[in-house]
């Protein structure tokens, strides 16, 4: 394919450089971002090499030392797949977005081609990256092809294929090698190469040429595109997929437990055993409670609201409905009612609460439903109670770190007080939680939650 040589990166016509927020899975920096911020800050003229880690990556890094130091000498680590995301959840991290390279790299080349870069094919077998080009170029208007390259006999002469892509001026390398192949490659040769980005991309020219077919949406949404692939391959793709995928989420349990430490496995086991017991023995009564509701007013039996946890990681919270269905819409109007003092809304004389409302806020049992998020693991029996998205944006620096701990349905200021204690207090006081919390101290607070429960105190 003719070379086209196009414009260098120019750090002064790029956005501002922008820092890419992490998380750790299994001990690695991943990026935690949407797609859009992502292609962002990838474009932002700084150098920066690229991988990709899926289920599959994290096992062959298990083993594999010299591809354990490349990954971890990149500069950014991308998620690939519902492997990875489901080992962030057992640490209690919720990723933003797979950034899995397939369906990232033709939005990122859109973004390029606005910014009049240029791309460098190099990979697969003999005629598949001319292929691939041939398809970008179609899809994606004014994208500059710099060059292509195979990566058989075009990679046999290492040096020589360093000379072709930094002679051919491309601002951006894609390399398909196959994992750990192309990020061996890429971090013994980076140092040479000229291309300010770098990413190793797999099977994308292959999927790109028509030789491998994608998953169709549907599956792809639903996040079992290895299902499909290994319906196509089954022969290949069986032991990668069905033993490699147990032997990671076995690797990724065992790597969560040791980091959670026993106290929190002794929390997880409480909240775990105290839940599910709660929802066979209070059965009965929830279902006699939502049948009240209904002929009370009108409206769903469940309120659904979201919810800030832990790490700031939004969630679904369950409660009994206690307002009007109109109770949001009403809120700038009483907003001068509240008689708490701080950020947090509470009125002793709610008008939007309903008849059998005010009673079940009294008893605490509206907040019932929420022993379904302790199993699901959303929250915790003990903790800071959760706040709402609006509160946490107009949180001060030390209220923060009461998001440290995933909320609980009860906590210290449950027990001393609940909506009689003005935010500034409930702050200390879930700090104090936080920074001593164990299972003895759990226990402890459940066990004085059952008198505030009686007492009613500060409960409306």
């Amino acid at each position: 394919m003719r070379m086209i040589p196009p414009p260098a990166f120019s750090t002064e016509t790029a956005t501002p450089a922008r820092g890419l927020p992490m998380t750790r899975v299994l001990g690695l920096p991943i990026v935690d971002a949407t797609t859009d911020d992502c292609v962002t800050a990838l474009l932002d003229g700084r150098e920066r090499t690229v991988f990709f880690l899926n289920a599959h990556c994290a096992n062959l890094r298990a083993r594999d030392r010299g591809y354990a130091a490349a990954l971890a000498r990149a500069d950014a680590v991308l998620p690939d797949g519902i492997g990875v995301e489901l080992a962030a959840r057992m640490t209690g991290d919720r990723l933003t977005e797979n950034l899995n390279g397939t369906d990232l790299t033709p939005k990122l080349l859109r973004a390029a081609a606005t910014q009049g870069l240029s791309v460098f094919l190099f990979g697969a077998r003999p005629g598949t990256a001319e292929a691939a080009a041939e398809r970008l170029m179609a899809d994606i208007p004014g994208l500059r092809i710099a060059g292509t390259r195979d990566g058989y006999a075009g990679a046999a002469d290492p040096e020589r294929a360093v000379q072709e892509i930094n002679a051919s001026g491309a601002d951006i390398l894609l390399v398909a090698m196959g994992v750990p192949m192309q990020e061996l490659w890429i971090d013994r040769h980076r140092p040479d190469l000229a291309p300010r980005l770098v990413l190793g991309v797999g099977a994308l020219f292959d999927f790109l040429a028509g030789n491998l077919r994608r998953a169709p949406a549907p599956i792809r949404k639903a996040r079992l595109e290895w299902a499909w692939r290994l319906a196509l391959e089954p022969r290949r793709l069986a032991s990668r997929y069905l033993l490699g995928n147990g032997a990671f989420l076995m690797r990724a349990a065992a790597h969560a437990l040791r980091m959670a430490g026993r106290d929190a496995i002794a929390k997880r086991a409480l909240d775990l055993t105290a839940s599910a017991a709660l929802i066979l023995c209070l059965a009965p009564a929830l279902l006699l409670v939502a049948a009240v509701i209904r002929l009370d007013s009108r409206g769903p039996v469940l309120f659904r609201q979201t919810r800030i946890g832990r790490n700031g990681q939004p969630f679904t919270i369950f409660k009994f409905r206690t307002m009007h269905t109109d109770a949001a819409e009403r809120l700038a109007e009483i907003r001068a009612l509240s008689d708490r003092a701080g950020i947090c809304f509470k009125s002793r004389h709610d008008p939007r609460v309903t008849r059998v409302g005010r009673l079940l806020r009294r008893f605490s049992v509206d907040e019932l439903p929420q022993v379904f998020n302790v199993l699901f693991g959303t929250m915790s029996l003990v903790g800071p109670r959760p706040a709402l998205p609006s509160e946490v944006a107009a949180y001060p620096a030390r209220a923060l770190e009461r998001l440290a701990a995933k909320p609980g349905i009860t906590g210290l200021w449950q027990v001393s007080g609940r909506a009689d204690i003005g935010f500034d207090k409930m702050v200390d006081m879930d700090i104090a939680y936080v920074r001593s919390r164990g299972i003895l101290l759990d226990v402890m607070l459940l066990l004085l939650t059952a008198r505030a429960v009686v007492s009613g105190r500060g409960a409306y």
